[in-house]
């Protein structure tokens, strides 16, 4: 009906060790008489009420009978792991067991310990009610182990407390975090963030900052302001909190343009990319900012969502988000949501704006720092059906924009002129097209002369990314006539089959292999979202203000700007697991300032794949360009 299985306890046990209260050496000398219930079943068949509690009860009476004739010692003390994603410890606690708390979400690797982020509470049954007389020890105050008590408000005993916060372990992907890491990590986000306090004009908001970007950087499920306020925090600073995003006064704008800053140091090349894209995030209420009926690309449909327009830098060091706006859909702007546009606070100077002109202010903004140098602007199907938006990219930058498969090109450049008239009627004044067609682009991929060339595009975490491209010079069809000068219509063919779609104002000598570069340069904003949604909360946050929703969307960016600071320097540990008794596989954190120059571009990690174009034969690139 049941199976249970005793073993050594843990060797080192913080929430266990603080309650029993011996020193390293006690610990020593006396942690054979604990034992670790490492296994409890009860078979799935099995319904019996109270059984669990009961066997436990009648196992623990037996236990140390059998482990004095099986090992020569009488036990003190049994412990055990809970795992609380999948159990809540009913029958231990019904059995009597004591819950002492949460592990620090560490394992057993080799010699050492190793962080996994996996947390789970530990519960104790005292066999011997005179353990700590025959110890000769004293229970130490109790206080949970990822966080000092609760009524310690100073920004130091915040730094204090990130020592000991619960990391998200898939920060670093590949790599492995020691206890010691965790601090190491502690200390450079403390200094990460000391380098925007002049944007703060209190010591309060830079604590409540720290706390912020602290917790969207750990493992909190709920990345939103009340739990991080009751993690790193109390519970009486989640109502600050909330005011720190909604309404405290503290300069959005110096931070915004210092992360820049510092992002251009870290990844600016003269042939880097701007990428410019939109992004959704679904919502219940119909109370947020912006929040509309809309397409929703998050679910592929049209859905209750906001939407946000994000401009990104991307180079061969790298990847990070520049700068945000959130679209606010033009019903917002009639007059019955005047009330709810003073309830979210939105500015009054604030009017309707397409996506494509939101990314032209920002790119204007962005342009006017002069920190970010690009010969490349990237852009998705939203913006590159608006040949507004493509005409205002400055001279000297290229664009490559996505267009969808019905988008009309001409393959050569058709006959357009004034139709003569002919007598009745009114009297023709606009050209149009009499001699040749525009068609789809999905049927220029189709057609038979289509020059594919194979190719490795870049090299990807599971091996190469290869894929069948094609370059074309067309005429671009606008209101049914062609556009004067042509572009590039670069095709992409994946393994699976997809088609993808692109226009380029590039020059006609550009080489496919560098059409291929910008193609991949287009693909690590996506990485972006994918990135702040799985690890950093992206789309966590329940603001509902206009304030609040671009303050989090700047900490995002700031957790990101962190992250890619830390991957630049550590590569991806992509060898085997090390054998039993081998010391933790993989980078340490431990030991290297991020301020160090070392420390940047040292070790480049792009994104998830690594540019990487093959290059063409001249015979080949010259049919291409044919």
């Amino acid at each position: 009906m049941a199976a249970l299985s005793f073993s050594a306890p843990a060797r080192v046990l913080r929430v266990r060790d603080r309650w029993i209260g011996w020193s390293a050496a006690q610990r020593q000398t006396h942690l054979p008489r604990v034992v670790n219930n490492s296994r409890f079943l009860i078979l799935p068949w099995v319904a019996i009420p109270n059984l669990a509690s009961h066997v436990l009860a009648r196992t623990l009476a037996r236990l140390p009978g059998d482990w004095v004739a099986r090992f020569g010692t009488r036990p003190w003390l049994v412990e055990t792991f809970v795992d609380p994603a999948r159990f809540h410890g009913t029958c231990y606690r019904a059995a009597n067991w004591q819950r002492l708390g949460p592990t620090f979400g560490s394992g057993k690797h080799g010699p050492g310990y190793v962080y996994h982020g996996v947390r789970k509470e530990v519960y104790v049954y005292v066999l011997e009610p005179r353990f700590r007389s025959l110890i000769g020890c004293a229970q130490q105050a109790c206080c949970p182990s990822h966080r000092p008590p609760p009524a310690l408000a100073k920004v130091e005993d915040l730094h204090m407390m990130l020592r000991h916060a619960d990391w998200n372990p898939a920060l670093l992907p590949g790599m492995t975090l020691t206890e010691a890491d965790c601090a190491a990590l502690a200390h450079e986000l403390v200094a990460f963030h000391a380098q925007f306090q002049a944007c703060f004009g209190r010591i309060e908001h830079r604590r409540l900052g720290l706390a912020y970007l602290s917790g969207l950087l750990s493992n909190t499920p709920a990345k939103s302001a009340e739990p991080i306020a009751l993690a790193f925090l109390d519970e009486d600073a989640v109502r600050s909190l909330q005011c720190f995003l909604k309404a405290y006064r503290w300069d959005h704008e110096a931070m915004e343009a210092t992360h820049q800053a510092l992002l251009a140091e870290t990844l600016a090349e003269p042939d880097g990319m701007l990428t410019v894209d939109s992004c959704e995030f679904p919502k219940k209420g119909t109370e947020s900012v912006g929040v509309a009926r809309q397409y929703c690309g998050a679910v592929g449909k049209v859905e209750n969502c906001q939407s946000g327009v994000f401009v990104g830098y991307t180079s061969r060091k790298g990847y990070g988000l520049v700068a945000s706006r959130l679209y606010m859909p033009e019903r917002w702007f009639a007059e019955d949501h005047a009330q709810r546009r003073q309830d979210t606070r939105v500015p009054a100077d604030c009017g309707f704006q397409t996506k494509p002109q939101i990314a032209r202010d920002l790119l204007a903004r962005i342009a006017q720092t002069h920190v970010f140098p690009a010969t490349w602007l990237g852009c998705d199907t939203v913006f590159g059906a608006d040949w507004a938006f493509l005409d205002a990219v400055p001279p000297g930058t290229y664009y490559f924009a996505s267009v969808r498969s019905d988008t009309l090109a001409f393959r050569t450049r058709p006959r357009v002129h004034v139709p003569r008239y002919q007598g009745h009627g009114r009297k023709p004044t606009h050209p149009r097209v009499t001699r040749g067609r525009a068609v789809p682009v999905r049927q220029l991929a189709q057609a038979k002369r289509c020059p594919w060339t194979p190719v490795v595009l870049a090299d990807g975490a599971k091996g190469p990314i290869r894929a069948e491209v094609a370059a074309l010079r067309v005429y671009p069809a606008q209101g049914g006539l062609p556009r004067e000068a042509p572009v590039w219509l670069f095709l992409r063919r994946t393994a699976d089959g997809q088609l993808k779609y692109a226009f380029s104002n590039a020059p006609a000598d550009t080489p496919l292999a560098e059409l291929c570069r910008a193609a991949t340069l287009r693909w690590p904003i996506e990485q972006c979202f994918q990135d702040g949604k799985s690890q950093v909360g992206m789309d966590h946050y329940e603001h509902r203000s206009w304030p609040a929703w671009h303050r989090h969307m700047l900490y995002v960016c700031l957790a990101l700007h962190f992250l890619l600071r830390l991957r630049l320097r550590f590569k991806k540990n992509a060898g085997p697991d090390p054998p039993a008794g081998a010391p933790p596989g993989g980078r340490s954190v431990a030991g290297q300032s991020l301020d160090t120059p070392a420390c940047i571009g040292a070790r480049p990690l792009l994104y998830e794949t690594e540019s990487h174009c093959v290059s063409l034969a001249p015979e080949e690139a010259a049919r291409v360009a044919s």
